[in-house]
């Protein structure tokens, strides 16, 4: 289901399978409105995309950003463009999200806030799969946040 209003191809894909926290989500939107991104969710949802306090996160800008909607992330892969590329952000991998060459048009993909992206989808995508490097005295950076060091990485190499 197309939400935005851009039908141009994006500068870049962020992917959030099966978002749990609204402000998460709505800081993101407007991370991609700022970056010309695309935001696509891919449910089960763990809030309503017209819940009061998804629209407060994104601030005035929600019904400005280019999102879309997917049942399963099947429906996001089927509607990709030919030769982009997708990158998995995860805690259970080795490379590190640096050490990649990202393309204009990629999609950069993320999972819950609770559990990450399912193991089932990690397995098949394992040569795709990058991690952000933390110290030991956290399991996991906030989603948004992990969206935002993804982005502008693959920004800085664009430019």
């Amino acid at each position: 289901m197309e939400i935005g209003l851009s039908t141009a191809r994006p500068l870049l894909n962020v992917v959030l399978v099966e978002p749990e926290i609204p402000p998460n989500t709505g800081n993101i939107g407007r991370l991609c409105l700022a970056v010309g991104a695309r935001l696509h969710l891919v449910g089960p949802l763990g809030f309503s995309l017209d819940a009061k306090h998804l629209r407060r996160a994104g601030l005035d800008y929600w019904s400005d950003v280019d999102l879309r909607s997917w049942s399963c992330f099947d429906e996001v892969c089927s509607a990709a463009d030919p030769g982009a590329k997708f990158w998995f952000f995860t805690t259970t991998t080795d490379g590190s999200y640096w050490d990649v060459r990202y393309r204009e048009g990629d999609y950069l993909v993320f999972g819950r806030e609770s559990k990450g992206l399912p193991r089932g989808l990690l397995d098949e995508n394992r040569e795709s799969c990058v991690r952000i490097p933390m110290g030991d005295q956290g399991r996991s950076l906030n989603l948004a946040t992990s969206v935002g060091i993804g982005v502008y990485e693959a920004l800085r190499q664009f430019s």
